[in-house]
């Protein structure tokens, strides 16, 4: 987890979560951000409450079929290896 972390460090929210909360719209996009970069953001935008946050996030990670990495302030960090494992940019080290 430390290492995926550390790789998301430098990268940029690309899915965005507002008043609306946790839409099929926003699944959706974190279904097609993680097929294509296997690593993503999440901000929050107007939700404060972070038991809220946690729970969104925990929804986003079952609905997506992916790993929650950590949660930074207003950002979730999930990653998903590609199915495909020729297209897979990601290689874990050995634990």
């Amino acid at each position: 987890m430390k290492y995926l972390r550390g790789l998301a460090h430098g990268l940029k929210p690309v899915v965005l979560i507002g008043q609306q909360g946790l839409t099929d719209a926003v699944v959706q996009a974190a279904e097609s951000a993680l097929a294509h970069h296997e690593l993503i953001k999440v901000k929050f935008n107007d939700i404060k409450d972070k038991s809220q946050k946690k729970a969104h996030a925990a929804s986003l990670e079952k609905a997506t079929r992916s790993c929650l990495v950590g949660m930074i302030g207003h950002v979730a960090i999930l990653f998903r290896h590609h199915k495909d494992p020729d297209k897979r940019k990601i290689n874990l080290p050995p634990a």
